[in-house]
């Protein structure tokens, strides 16, 4: 299956080709890192194999950065309009976290199936459904 995304802007557009929607894993993360990155409560992201994207047109800026534990995190942004695409570290081993609010049609595809790091969670927060 076929997804198409973009920043804001769309000067950067993306495509991701997974064999099937279960090769993806989204999730909703509460910690402060995601916070601060995303200007709202939570960061969302689809966990895929990072061979399941492909850039199609312009090229992200990156920004590195200890992530708060003392691991390296790489997001990769449009330098024209700020929004993120992608993250990924030390610990993503060979998957990439998109940002699900790029996704062309991000209410009805890759729904969230879980999330992280829940005693930083606002307490109006409704609790996501897991798989």
């Amino acid at each position: 299956m076929k997804y198409t995304g973009s920043c804001y802007c769309r000067a950067i557009t993306y495509e991701i080709d997974l064999a099937s929607p279960d090769d993806a894993r989204t999730s909703v993360c509460h910690c402060f890192n995601c916070k601060k990155f995303t200007g709202t409560e939570n960061g969302i992201t689809a966990k895929i194999p990072r061979r399941a994207f492909t850039y199609m047109t312009g090229v992200p800026k990156k920004h590195e950065s200890d992530n708060g534990s003392g691991a390296l995190l790489t997001r990769e942004f449009c330098a024209d309009c700020g929004s993120g695409i992608m993250e990924y570290g030390a610990h993503a081993g060979e998957n990439t976290y998109v940002f699900h609010g790029t996704l062309d049609d991000p209410m009805n595809v890759l729904p969230p199936k879980g999330e992280f790091f829940m005693k930083y969670k606002a307490p109006w927060m409704p609790e996501i459904p897991s798989e």
